[in-house]
């Protein structure tokens, strides 16, 4: 087995161990109210950083294109309370309107 086989092994065993540990340790256990709340909190913001630089982000600039009015009619939508099929679409048909024209 090459060094950078053993190094890939040895990462993937640590990454697995890291992520079963909290359960391991938790046993069963509730987690506190206070801590329930901020895991909950955490997918829709990590979420919402991935489409904010995604929607903005260039080679080591910021852009403003298309992207950004998509986005923009997708907040709308999802103001209205548009389901989630629909706030997709909302947002693919602006952003190729504003690249046509």
């Amino acid at each position: 087995m090459s060094p950078a086989w053993l190094c890939v092994l040895v990462v993937a065993c640590a990454s697995l161990a890291l992520k079963a540990l909290p359960a391991v340790l938790a046993g069963g256990r509730a987690l506190p109210e206070r801590l329930r709340g901020v895991v909950a909190l955490l997918a829709p913001a990590l979420l919402a950083g991935l489409v904010v630089t995604q929607a903005i982000a260039g080679d080591r600039a910021l852009v403003i294109d298309a992207r950004l009015g998509g986005l923009a009619a997708a907040a709308i939508a999802i103001a209205l309370r548009a389901p989630s099929l629909l706030v997709a679409l909302v947002a693919a048909v602006t952003a190729a309107l504003i690249r046509a024209a």
